[in-house]
């Protein structure tokens, strides 16, 4: 009924010079990036534009320096070392506004690979599990190559895109990448999910930001009632809430009944749960990140992490020093909407040491280092050991706040910092 062709007739349309748009997370082509990589020695100076990537990204490997150049807009593991080296750089950017980068042709697409479900009886396909920046770009790009996987999950929200908008069909079946957030929580994660659920009142509103802790938050939430979620991403930790009523997006204020997000990452459950599940909204993410909608929600609870935390509330979210480690995301636009929600709480959390035992609170963000949440912004902070209020606090108040809840081995060199700087 419709025309599929192969993965090398649908990549050929890709010409030197273009900007082409990857899409992310579990809808990361690889099978077309794949092609690409093979159909190198025909092309010269293609710019790779994508979110967080998974699996190889061949491109992005040293072999095709003078072929591709990775310009990242929130970096991931793939490409890294790429985009810390003349292979590839980093466009600083909030979450919520790189669609307007497409949409005003800031950065305009020449060619958009995406991975979208199977058509239904009226052939719409969906974005699938990453709806986020992809519904952009699938508006704006010049030319359309989809890979059909009939194990991506259709869902319901901003993705639909009709079969006749894509201009290359490569059926392909392959099973998502997966990642099992909960497996990977220790001790200390459980502590601060904890501290942080013990923040977090009925009837509240969440976001949660990717990795371990926010599934450790989740896992904290058992006892809670009425909750509602407004978030980016998804991961494996919500379902046994929504199962148990415990999320059930009564009491919201804005999207009742409804779990809003962008995009989802976990494991092949989750993948399964969200399946043609009207539960759930997978929206535009210039929608979902608008701190002005965020803010809508009452009780509006914002929990993100942080790379390191300086004395003075400067949170560091994506960078270790110069190297570029993520990006911006959308901790800001969480963070500013919850502010302003009302009885709404941002909350950074945070274990109070890395796994390699160095401190997370630190006296001065490294040299070179990022700063995506001003010290104008941050309201709560949660380690293991407690929480502290920052809002309002002068600088010497903060810094024997944050003191308080670092690891007590770091705690003296923290004091003698503090006092030198200042004098009391």
């Amino acid at each position: 009924m419709y025309n599929y062709i192969s993965a090398e007739e649908a990549v050929y349309t890709v010409k030197s010079g273009n900007r082409v748009f990857f899409h992310g997370s579990a809808c990361t082509p690889n099978h077309l990036i794949d092609e690409l990589a093979r159909q190198s020695h025909r092309v010269d100076n293609v710019e790779i534009v994508s979110i967080t990537q998974q699996g190889n990204v061949e491109v992005a490997k040293p072999e095709y320096k003078d072929k591709f150049f990775v310009n990242s807009l929130f970096v991931s593991t793939p490409v890294r070392d790429a985009v810390n080296s003349d292979r590839g750089d980093f466009v600083p950017v909030f979450l919520s506004e790189i669609p307007i980068l497409f949409r005003k042709n800031i950065l305009p697409l020449d060619v958009a690979f995406i991975t979208v479900s199977p058509p239904d009886k009226h052939g719409f396909c969906t974005l699938g599990t990453s709806v986020d920046v992809a519904r952009a770009a699938v508006d704006t790009a010049q030319t359309i190559v989809a890979i059909v996987n009939p194990l991506m999950p259709r869902t319901h929200g901003d993705g639909m895109i009709h079969i006749s908008k894509i201009h290359k069909l490569v059926w392909h079946e392959e099973e998502l990448p997966t990642v099992d957030y909960g497996a990977k929580v220790g001790p200390d994660e459980m502590l601060v999910g904890k501290n942080v659920a013990e923040l977090i009142d009925d009837r509240s509103t969440l976001q949660m930001g990717i990795g371990t802790i926010p599934d450790a938050v989740l896992k904290c939430l058992g006892n809670h009632k009425d909750l509602g979620v407004h978030t980016e991403m998804l991961s494996d930790g919500v379902i046994d809430l929504i199962q148990n009523d415990v999320i059930n997006n009564k009491y919201k204020g804005y999207h009742n009944n409804k779990t809003i997000t962008s995009f989802c990452f976990g494991t092949k459950k989750l993948y399964d749960y969200v399946d043609d599940n009207t539960v759930f909204a997978f929206n535009d993410v210039s929608a979902v990140n608008f701190p002005i909608n965020i803010m809508r929600n009452k009780k509006m609870v914002a929990i993100n992490s942080a790379i390191e935390i300086d004395l003075t509330g400067q949170v560091c979210a994506d960078s270790i020093g110069t190297m570029q480690y993520s990006g911006i995301g959308g901790q800001m636009d969480f963070m500013r909407g919850a502010a302003l929600s009302e009885d709404g709480k941002p909350i950074i959390a945070i274990t109070s040491r890395t796994k390699r035992g160095v401190s997370r609170i630190v006296p001065f963000l490294k040299q070179g280092a990022g700063v995506v949440t001003t010290r104008g912004h941050i309201h709560w902070v949660v380690t293991e050991y407690g929480s502290v209020y920052l809002y309002g606090k002068n600088l010497r108040q903060r810094a024997q706040e944050l003191i308080s809840i670092a690891h007590p081995d770091d705690r003296e060199m923290l004091e003698r910092a503090a006092y030198e700087r200042f004098k009391h």
